[in-house]
This record gives C-alpha cells, sequence and structure tokens, in this order.
C-alpha cells in the first residue's frame, strides 16, 4: 500500500466527468470518505517520517520522506480534484513557480513573462534563468499578444495580473502559443480553480500560491503545479525530488482544511468585492479603480467570478498609508485572500504603479460592517 489514506478521485468513484461548480465543491468535502475503510479516521492525518519501513528490494512502497508523504498526496488528490488534472505540492508559490520553469527550460530557450504580474517572478528570472543562458522578454498584460509568439519556449502569463488586475485571453493566447511551438504556464493565484481554470483554456501547466485563499488563514506557505501532460509532470515531480523542494506534512494538513471552507470563503468574499467596487468606483477620492467585475475586456468571459481583489489609486503614499492604517478592518500586510479584509501599497516593493495604489483584498466580514469601515476611512477627496 503507497500510503494510509491516499484519495481517490471522485470522477473515479463515481464515474462524473463534467461538474458544475457546486458539484465540485460538494464532492471535495467528500474526497476522503471515498478511500476510508471501516474505522478509519474521518479526517486525513499528519504523517510525520523521514523514513519508511522497507525490507527487500525498493518497489512502489513509500522510501524516504523526500520523496513520499501521506499528507501531500492527500492534498495533491484534493488538488487535483479541483483542477481536473493531476498536481504537485511545493512548499510556497514561488517553490512551485520555480519548478515549472526550471523543469521546462533549457539554455538558449526565450520565455515571455507579464511585465505585471508579480514582481518576485521577474526577479527570479533576471537573477537565476538569465545565468542560465534563457532570454526572458516581458510585456504588460493588457498587450500581451502584440508582436506574437514565435521563438518562445515558454510563455507565462498571469490574468488577472498583480496587482493591477489586468486581462489577458487564455484560450486565445494558448491557441497562438501553441501554433508557434511553445509551451504555456498560467499562474491562477488571483482567481483559484472555482473562479478560472486555465488547463480547460489550453494552457499546458498551471501555477499557483496556496498561501493565499486555497489556505486562507494567512499561517504557512504553499504552492502547486497542475498539468495534464505527463511528460511535464514527470518533470516537474523529477525536479522537485532531486531539489528537495517539498512542503511539510503539518502545512500540507492545514491547507487541506483550508481547501475544504474556500468555495465557502470565495463566495462571501467576491459577493462583497462586487459591492465594494461599485461604491469605490464612486467615491471622489478615488482614482483608476479596477476590478474584473467592472470590465468589459472580452478575457471576462473565462472568469466564473469577479474576485476578490481590487485595485485602486488615491492621491498620494501619504494618503494611501493613511487609509490602510486608519480603518480598523484592513490589515496592513503583504499578500492576500485570508479570511481578514488587507491591503497594501504596491509601489513600495518596486511594482510600476502610482505611489498611492492599493491593492485591497476582501475578506469575509460581514459587508455593511466592512464597507462602513473602508468609507469612515478614506479621505474626503
Amino acid at each position: 500500500m503507497r500510503a494510509p489514506f491516499v484519495l481517490r478521485s471522485v470522477r473515479e468513484t463515481i464515474g462524473a466527468t463534467d461538474m458544475t461548480q457546486d458539484d465540485l465543491a460538494a464532492q471535495l468535502l467528500h474526497l476522503h470518505a471515498a478511500g476510508l475503510s471501516k474505522g478509519a479516521p474521518v479526517a486525513p492525518q499528519i504523517q510525520t517520517a523521514s523514513m519508511f519501513h522497507l525490507p527487500g528490494e525498493p518497489d512502489e512502497s513509500p522510501y524516504y520522506g523526500r520523496v513520499d508523504n501521506a499528507t501531500w498526496v492527500a492534498l495533491e488528490a484534493t488538488l487535483a480534484h479541483l483542477e481536473a488534472a493531476p498536481c504537485l505540492c511545493f512548499p510556497s508559490g514561488m517553490g512551485a513557480i520555480s519548478a515549472a520553469l526550471l523543469a521546462s527550460l533549457r539554455a538558449g530557450d526565450q520565455i515571455l513573462l507579464p511585465s505585471d504580474g508579480y514582481y518576485a517572478t521577474r526577479v527570479l528570472a533576471d537573477r537565476f534563468l538569465a545565468t542560465l543562458g534563457i532570454e526572458i522578454e516581458t510585456r504588460p498584460t493588457a498587450q500581451f499578444d502584440q508582436g506574437g509568439f514565435d521563438g518562445f519556449r515558454l510563455v507565462f502569463v498571469e490574468t488577472p495580473s498583480n496587482p493591477g488586475l489586468d486581462l489577458c485571453d487564455i484560450a486565445a493566447t494558448a491557441q497562438a502559443v501553441h501554433a508557434a511551438g511553445g509551451l504555456m504556464v498560467v499562474d491562477n493565484t488571483t482567481m483559484t480553480p472555482y473562479g478560472q481554470r486555465p488547463l480547460d483554456l489550453g494552457a499546458d501547466i498551471v501555477v499557483a500560491s496556496d498561501t493565499k485563499a486555497p489556505n486562507g488563514h494567512s499561517d504557512l506557505l504553499m504552492g502547486h503545479v497542475a498539468t495534464r501532460d505527463p511528460v511535464l509532470f514527470e518533470a516537474v515531480k523529477d525536479w522537485r525530488k532531486l531539489s528537495g523542494a517539498i512542503p511539510g506534512p503539518f502545512e500540507a494538513w492545514l491547507t487541506l482544511r483550508g481547501l475544504e471552507t474556500l468555495e465557502l470563503r470565495l463566495s462571501r468574499m467576491v459577493a462583497s468585492a462586487e459591492v465594494i467596487a461599485e461604491r469605490l468606483a464612486e467615491h471622489p477620492a478615488v482614482s483608476d479603480l479596477r476590478y474584473p467585475g467592472l470590465s468589459n475586456h472580452p478575457a471576462r468571459r473565462q472568469m466564473a467570478n469577479s474576485g476578490f481583489l481590487i485595485s485602486l489609486t488615491l492621491a498620494d503614499a501619504a494618503r494611501a498609508e493613511r487609509f490602510i492604517n486608519d480603518c480598523p478592518m484592513l490589515q496592513p500586510a503583504t499578500s492576500f485572500g485570508g479570511v481578514h479584509s488587507s491591503a497594501e501599497r504596491r509601489a513600495r516593493w518596486g511594482d510600476a504603479v502610482a505611489p498611492g495604489s492599493l491593492r485591497l483584498s476582501v475578506g469575509i466580514e460581514p459587508l455593511e460592517s466592512l464597507w462602513a469601515a473602508i468609507a469612515d476611512a478614506l479621505p474626503a477627496r
């Protein structure tokens, strides 16, 4: 037996092929039960082991903690259910991004990155991929298809982009990238599989930071890679095994707990964000408000919901900082997707945004209480 509580896919268990979002969420809660024997614990257990009992010759049995862990297996099966694709977990979102890139690229390859996406991906490319002989080009998300994709081994897309929330048509981009002979990787951190499904739209690989909404409680780091290409999957799996970029079992267990309430939390977060975005759009102190639900971009149709992130700009850095610090229901912090609403001024990290630009992550606070606190903290103009 490979592990004491390997989860079977609901698709395998009940023969389902296409599921609604409600089905996906409901059946996720019963994934573990599908593989239980009588007397087994209902909740997945934490496996803390570096060594496994291994008499005789090695076979498919677990043999070493850098390669096998039953808690990872449970988490990967749950994420695979959401992504409808095999998944591999990593100790952070950047761990997942690093694995996807380094397992797919060779010296002399060219890659295309968003100039306005998560900055750490560009830093990784500039400081490390470039030294390996990989050529790097960047474009803004809103003009990502301009210039074509000839010559690129890998095209990396983030939509909505972080922090500006610009959109890119995943299906159209994937078709063009594949026609040019390249691979497409999509960072789906801002939307999660409940909000957007890049693999269904033609992406080769999805990466995501489960540190954010999937876990949702701001108490751990986690990431995953999902792909339906078996060759790419094995390459990423080998990279994890040999690099040692493995998640801890306790963090994997906590992420499993978080995933059980992800759909419930998102429903509250998105519903609140939609109302708050509309109200912020009318506020005299707010400019350059960006929220996918208010966009008429064609790529909006690829999203099942509008997400919980809002980008807005106040007059200057001082007013932006004062707004965050004066609002008792906004946590001043980097990252996003927690149960608590949070905000930060992204220019402080060097993002190419206005000094007063803010990324607001809407949490699960009751809407009117949250809005009252936000409205009271906003400057008059």
